[in-house]
């Protein structure tokens, strides 16, 4: 059993709802300065700190939490966020559904790579000047989203974009990660989400996207620095840390789960690629 909490609502008292801001000084108030269990989402979440010190893990991958940085969680991503003092800052979420209302299709937010489903969601972290830029799109949004104006969530649409956009051009990642990701390379993303528990080798990839594997290692690694290998592993690794500390299953079950035929072969890749075995991991966390 899946004991992970999830939200699947970006606003549980309007199902209606496809957006959603607050303030995180107004958060930590509510919660009594009380963190929030490990938990996912089934929207997109970006916070964006003003002042903060503390924690923040991203399955399993702990960031400091810090002043002038923006992370970007992807739904179904487990996240917690512990907070050392109170926090200054802006946490936006938003649904699919949201983007198909204000004409922003999905491809443009994959194509941003900011949203890293799998594999590490290190913080983007922001120079004063684009900081203070972005906090007057932030201020914009609160105030209408506040608001009783017409088109409000158009303008808050817009908004959002400019956010995006912003940071994605100031990226502190590898210049290659500015470019957008084309669409072979989305479809092997799609299709890692897809089939990781089935096919473990790039070939199965490959052959599905009519290449050859030392093609598609090559169109990754130049785009991501990754190998493709390298994305297959990190997708089944996020799985199997997801369910070693969230559900009952034993070792074996989990090995099965995820499409190893031997129990002793899950825990030989999970060592590997962790540097500690299941059961170690488990006892840690």
């Amino acid at each position: 059993m899946d004991h992970v909490k999830t939200y699947k609502q970006v606003n549980k008292e309007d199902e209606h709802l496809s957006f959603g801001i607050s303030k995180m000084e107004d958060i930590y108030i509510k919660r009594n300065g009380e963190p929030d269990t490990p938990h996912r989402h089934n929207y997109y979440t970006v916070i964006i700190t003003n002042k903060a010190s503390g924690k923040h893990y991203i399955d399993f991958n702990e960031f400091s939490l810090e002043s002038n940085q923006v992370y970007f969680v992807a739904p179904g991503q487990v996240h917690q966020i512990i907070e050392t003092s109170q926090s200054y800052g802006y946490a936006l979420v938003f649904s699919n559904q949201f983007l198909i209302e204000n004409n922003i299709p999905l491809s443009f937010i994959e194509d941003l790579n900011l949203f890293n489903d799998f594999g590490s969601s290190p913080p983007l972290i922001l120079t004063d000047d684009i900081h203070q830029k972005i906090n007057i799109y932030l201020e914009e949004i609160f105030n209408k989203y506040n608001s009783q104006l017409d088109y409000k969530n158009e303008a808050i649409g817009s908004l959002l974009k400019l956010i995006l956009i912003e940071c994605n051009n100031t990226c502190s990642l590898p210049p290659h990660f500015y470019e957008s990701i084309d669409s072979t390379m989305r479809k092997f993303k799609n299709l890692i989400n897809q089939h990781y528990k089935k096919w473990h080798a790039t070939t199965d990839y490959a052959n599905q996207l009519n290449i050859t594997p030392d093609h598609l290692n090559r169109l990754v690694k130049t785009q991501t620095g990754k190998t493709a290998k390298e994305h297959i592993q990190s997708r089944i690794i996020v799985a199997a840390k997801r369910l070693i500390y969230f559900t009952d299953l034993s070792n074996k079950e989990i090995g099965f789960e995820l499409g190893f035929s031997e129990p002793a072969h899950f825990s030989a890749f999970f060592k590997h690629q962790v540097g500690i075995s299941p059961s170690k991991f488990k006892e840690n966390h």
